[in-house]
């Protein structure tokens, strides 16, 4: 398995314990070396999806979370067919909020679409990602009909955890600090304001989407 733009390794280490050979490929050289740190036993390269440092039809599977988004895919999409053996699989995780809860809901209401995103709840992530495998140059198609699942789970945080997370989040970062302070001062007021989150550890609600298709 490839796990394409890897980050500081948290799914290779994943895909390491349930038995599967792995090579990830990561961009930023910081990560890269952290990954390197805490998963010696890895084949890790320095590479993008656009440039992937593997030969041709190397790999059964190549699994992007969380970084599927950040492709440009009419670059990306052959470079990835590429490296896929034939009849391999692409496929695309992101962790979503799942706010089918109310109070989820009501936080990605108040929070807005800069913090809370529209990958970051299942109907968006669906509409945002059912195509994200096609060219986009008018080129033939690579990747059979997507597959679209959620699976859910959860993460323990307390008010001042999750606050603390979606202020990492790229679309609140770049916001002037003033409009900052107040999106963040929102989001804390609310939290505080529901039963669920109130008082101590809670567990936020969360889907992992995943969007499959096979190499043709």
């Amino acid at each position: 398995m490839l796990d394409l733009g890897a980050g500081t390794g948290k799914l290779t280490a994943t895909l390491v314990a349930v038995g599967a050979e792995v090579v990830a490929v990561e961009p930023a050289e910081g990560m890269l070396t952290e990954l390197r740190r805490s998963l010696p036993e890895v084949r890790a390269l320095p590479g993008s999806a656009e440039s992937i440092p593997l030969p041709d039809a190397s790999v059964d599977a190549v699994l992007a979370g969380n970084a599927m988004h950040w492709f440009d895919m009419a670059v990306a999409g052959p470079e990835i067919a590429r490296v896929l053996a034939p009849g391999g699989i692409l496929a695309g995780l992101w962790n979503l909020m799942d706010d089918q809860v109310e109070w989820v809901a009501g936080l990605a209401r108040i929070s807005g679409s800069a913090a809370v995103g529209p990958r970051d709840t299942p109907a968006g992530w669906r509409a945002e990602t059912a195509g994200m495998h096609l060219p986009r140059t008018g080129g033939a198609a690579r990747f059979g009909s997507p597959e679209q699942a959620e699976f859910p789970h959860g993460q323990r945080r307390t008010a001042d955890s999750l606050a603390a997370t979606i202020a990492t989040r790229a679309g609140v970062l770049v916001m002037p600090e003033q409009e900052q302070e107040v999106t963040l001062s929102r989001i804390r007021a609310f939290l505080a304001s529901r039963p669920e989150t109130a008082r101590g550890e809670f567990t936020l609600p969360m889907l992992t989407g995943v969007l499959r298709v096979r190499r043709l």
